[in-house]
């Protein structure tokens, strides 16, 4: 049964834990796969989705009382998380790279990972994503693998739909590039999407 947006934009604005409940249903995997999109961490992505419910309840008179899917709302509320955890990793990082460092042992990780196809594509990916500026990786985050459209991702990131058209243009045309190295004998031709990616979210 479809949820009536609007009555649910009314009861989540008055605290209804039920309705909360009808949220997290709907829009959790939503979330969780966004959140990976932006951190490429499963473990991160598990806290972003918490935190970001946290949010949405302690934010919740903020939601528009008319209007279509709360889920633009939701989803900038976990860019904003997201940020903010990718900061507190940075400091956290900094630190422990201040502190005496232990003798190096031999790790095998690397061989083995090195030898899977996966794993090469990811990498590259990987690579890839990280040559994008932040706002770039935020608007295709939410366009490309959360699927919204330019309207509702200017909605989510609370910037002017033209914004949201130039970033992602950019960052489609900057990850095209770094998808095609210098061809080389025998190497892999990768794919343009992610070779490792989050769970499958169904039709909205």
């Amino acid at each position: 049964m479809e949820t009536n947006q609007e009555e649910l934009r009314t009861r989540l604005r008055s605290g209804d834990a039920d309705a909360f409940g009808t949220l997290f249903d709907d829009c959790a995997r939503s979330v969780y796969n966004h959140g990976f999109r932006l951190t490429g961490n499963w473990s991160t992505a598990e806290d972003i989705v918490s935190l970001t419910f946290l949010e949405a309840w302690r934010l919740r008179d903020r939601i528009e009382a008319e209007g279509g899917s709360v889920r633009p709302w939701l989803l900038g509320l976990a860019t904003n998380v997201a940020r903010n955890t990718r900061r507190a990793t940075r400091r956290h990082a900094a630190a422990v790279a201040r502190l005496p460092r232990a003798e190096a042992e031999r790790d095998f990780a690397d061989e083995v990972a090195g030898r899977l196809d996966d794993a090469s594509q990811l990498a590259l990916v990987q690579t890839a994503l990280s040559r994008l500026r932040r706002s770039e990786r935020e608007v295709l985050a939410l366009c490309v693998w959360s699927g919204l459209g330019y309207a509702a991702a200017a909605e989510a990131l609370g910037v002017p739909v033209g914004t949201v058209r130039s970033r992602l243009s950019r960052a489609r045309t900057k990850l095209a590039n770094a998808m095609e190295p210098p061809a080389r004998a025998g190497q892999l031709r990768v794919s343009r999407a992610p070779a490792a990616g989050p769970i499958e979210e169904g039709n909205r």
